[in-house]
């Protein structure tokens, strides 16, 4: 049966996604690259334009463009995440992000940030970013568009059942990324020893 999570996210719900679990969410996600992360963790609480608790963070730039006065996204694939790795520790503990959305994985910072604050990290397909622009039903906002650009400012989409999501970072401070990267030290290992 396909698991759904729905906006805002109930933490109790995403604590409970282990690494392996598949599911898709309905409601609001949005866009943070490096610029973004940095801007939100530079306001004070009362300058936030939304509050990151409730809903999923995507590493993405979409392609995105407007048409008749509205924006239509065209592609909106995941960026590469060790990239917001100095950040996502910070991000996680001020605003309370339960869901961080991306490719190739995070490394320890936000792993421990994960398991404190019953957060998780999920794989989407990278090069499927016409497949996400297919879930977003609409563009809801978009926040220090000037200020930081199309790829880099702060998208709001509103998504019907996204994904395909994989879970391969969780709250029990479970890698599948730091697994298999153990796993290719020891066959390393093997080969070296039988040249």
């Amino acid at each position: 049966m396909k698991k759904v999570l729905t906006t805002p996210l109930d933490p109790e719900e995403v604590s409970r996604l282990r690494v392996g679990d598949a599911f898709y969410i309905t409601g609001i996600i949005f866009t943070a690259r490096d610029s973004a992360h940095e801007k939100f963790l530079s306001l004070r609480d009362e300058e936030l334009p939304f509050d990151p608790a409730k809903y999923a963070l995507f590493h993405c730039g979409p392609a995105i463009h407007k048409v008749d006065g509205k924006w239509t996204v065209v592609s909106a694939g995941p960026t590469t995440s060790i990239r917001m790795e100095i950040f996502e520790d910070k991000f996680i503990e001020r605003f309370g992000t339960k869901i961080i959305i991306g490719k190739g994985g995070m490394g320890e910072r936000t792993l421990k940030a994960l398991e404190k604050h019953g957060a998780v990290y999920v794989q989407y397909t990278g090069g499927a970013g016409a497949l996400m622009a297919k879930a977003i039903e609409e563009v809801e906002d978009v926040h220090f568009l000037e200020e930081l650009g199309i790829p880099e400012a702060f998208w709001m989409f509103r998504v019907k059942e996204a994904g395909p999501f994989l879970v391969t970072m969780d709250s029990t401070g479970k890698s599948l990324h730091a697994d298999v990267a153990e796993t290719v030290k020891k066959n390393l290992a093997i080969i070296k020893a039988e040249l």
